[in-house]
């Protein structure tokens, strides 16, 4: 038998190991026929190396090589030989030396695949590609990026164990509780009727942690959502996972930004500086619009009620009278958006909820717009404050929220359509003082912004009972690049305060007993103060690898329908199955899920 174990790898080989026997083994990239000489380029994980068959030298492996097509595996031995003047290869870390070989083995043979492998520059239909996963990481970029992720991983590791944090593994069958999403539910077979849930994350198990003394602990763990996807989101994801006893805040933010300054050297050799900016939630959804901004580009916005307000535009009046605001940002140099430009955004922003799309020029020193007769001079010269010559000024009215989410995304539209962000720039920021609860409208009562366990800021305990709603949490979400990258919070240690917090999110005893119990419990038995962290490492890396789909980063990623194609699921399993579960189906539920669904 042929022995294929490699003496070198793909992309190791260098001039000054000419005259070398060798041994290779790898795929078919190219084969190239030159007159009778047959070039095959051979791959693996690491690289290409360039082989040579000779005719007349080696009349037997060129026998082999002609019958060599895309993608077989194949294994060889021959001399490594420097290139002939001139015709070395620069882009290839191989590219001085050839392979002349002597001996050639077909380990497996390959049917076509069913886009091509050795151009990377061919566009293919992402479905096809998710379908073929374990070919279209054969085409390298994606490989690219695993290893990249691989480096952030250690990184990560070395660095959490330097600051004396411990890595526990924690359960993947858990209990479900209501931490924002949907549980992925699994059923017990030996307790018929009742349900593990895949962990949101590991919150309560880490915080179990720190109860038994664990003092610093981490997890590079994988999280189960059952949400609405979209680019930046996975139904299955992984998250660096941390808690740590006797700290605030400022200690574990200080970690934290250690620990990127060490990903983002070890990962792309850059130096990134520290401290990061902090700004409060408040602040952000004033200036920015949203509670993720991008600090890459300037167009921060304005607040434009007082003008609005003694002006005679009907549309911004009828607004402000309803509640509503008037806020807007600079374009610089946006004289030159032309008409069609302009009703494209109005209708971008209208996808938004948003029904108009306001803007005016500063052109020749004064305002052009149609809504420019609605101003005085001196409203105009107000506005013109805020413009230098060429500015446009595009301004929204409606209801706050609807408002901050429509100029956040058309700001962020706008920037990439006048390619305002700058490449190879990062700009971190804290985001602290969030809100402890929301309003939901659809229950009719708080919800935690976070989770449950988040403690409220001490300053504002006093209105808990009162006014609930503008009581801060002690949280803080780290953002990157218009990305949440990250969240976490000081938890709640006092059980006290944990069953204060529950009865405002009206949570009864019994629910509190079936969800929380085993919790509460655990609180009463001494608990340390603590805080912890989750960073989103699928979206660090999609960062790090200058991507803006996460599914680049995942080695066999869900579809945005949360579908895996490769593997065909989620399917219908045998009847037997389901009876030991005590599933039954409804009739709904008959229908197969593709035409090679099968149900027995």
């Amino acid at each position: 038998m042929f022995d294929y174990r490699r003496t070198h790898d793909c992309g190791k080989l260098k001039k000054s190991d000419a005259g070398k026997q060798v041994t290779l083994s790898g795929w078919v990239h190219r084969r190239r026929d030159h007159g009778g000489v047959i070039f095959i380029d051979l791959r693996d994980r690491y690289g290409l190396t360039q082989l040579v068959f000779d005719p007349v030298k080696q009349p037997k492996a060129h026998a082999e090589a002609e019958k060599l097509r895309s993608e077989y595996v194949i294994s060889c031995r021959g001399t490594v030989s420097p290139r002939r003047e001139g015709m070395a290869n620069p882009k290839l870390s191989t590219g001085e030396i050839e392979i002349f070989v002597d001996e050639l083995e077909v380990l497996s043979k390959a049917k076509t695949p069913p886009f091509s492998i050795s151009d990377e520059q061919i566009e293919v239909n992402e479905e096809l590609r998710l379908k073929y996963r374990y070919l279209d990481i054969r085409r390298g970029d994606v490989a690219l990026k695993l290893a990249k992720r691989h480096q952030l991983m250690l990184a990560t590791r070395k660095y959490l164990d330097e600051k004396g944090f411990l890595e526990v593994a924690t359960p993947i069958l858990g209990k479900s509780t209501p931490e924002g999403a949907r549980d992925y539910l699994v059923p017990s077979r030996t307790y018929p009727g009742t349900f593990f849930a895949l962990p949101q994350s590991p919150q309560i198990f880490k915080q179990l942690l720190m109860v038994a003394g664990m003092d610093r602990y981490f997890q590079i763990a994988t999280c189960f959502r059952d949400e609405d996807l979209r680019a930046d989101r996975q139904p299955e994801f992984t998250q660096i996972d941390m808690e740590m006893s006797f700290g605030i805040p400022d200690d574990l933010m200080e970690i934290i930004e250690g620990l990127l300054k060490t990903v983002f050297k070890d990962c792309i050799g850059l130096d990134i500086p520290t401290p990061f900016r902090r700004l409060s939630h408040a602040i952000c959804l004033e200036k920015y619009g949203c509670d993720r901004p991008d600090l890459r580009f300037g167009m921060e916005l304005i607040r434009l009620d007082e003008i609005a307000r003694r002006s005679t535009f009907s549309v911004f009046l009828d607004q402000l009278k309803e509640g509503g605001i008037v806020k807007g940002f600079v374009v610089k140099g946006g004289a030159d958006i032309s008409r069609k430009s302009i009703e494209e955004y109005t209708e971008f922003v209208g996808r938004l909820g948003i029904k108009g799309l306001a803007w005016m020029k500063r052109q020749e020193g004064k305002l052009s717009s149609s809504i420019v007769k609605f101003f005085s001079e001196d409203l105009q010269k107000e506005l013109m404050s805020f413009m230098e010559e060429g500015d446009l000024l595009f301004m929204v009215a409606d209801q706050t929220s609807r408002v901050n989410q429509g100029l956040d995304h058309l700001r962020r539209k706008v920037a990439r359509d006048r390619n305002l962000i700058p490449e190879g720039r990062y700009e971190f920021l804290w985001v602290t003082d969030f809100p402890l609860f929301n309003w939901n409208e659809e229950e009719n009562r708080l919800a935690s912004e976070h989770h449950p366990f988040t403690s409220p800021n001490f300053d504002d305990l006093s209105l808990l009972d009162t006014e609930p709603l503008k009581v801060r949490s002690s949280g803080y979400d780290i953002v990157l690049n218009g990305y949440e990258i990250g969240g976490g919070s000081q938890r709640i240690h006092n059980p006290e305060l944990q069953q204060k917090i529950f009865e405002c999110l009206n949570l009864t005893p019994d629910e509190l007993k079936t969800k929380f119990g085993f919790f509460i419990d655990a609180l009463s038995y001494g608990t340390p103060p603590h805080l912890g962290i989750a960073l989103g490492l699928d979206r660090i890396l999609m960062i790090l690898t200058q991507t803006d789909n996460i599914r680049d980063v995942i080695a066999f990623p869900k579809t945005q329908k949360a579908s895996d194609l490769m593997l065909e699921s989620p399917s219908y399993v045998a009847q037997q199955q389901l009876n030991e579960l005590k599933i039954a189906l409804t009739e709904d539920n008959q229908l197969p899920l593709n035409k090679d669904a099968v149900r027995n």
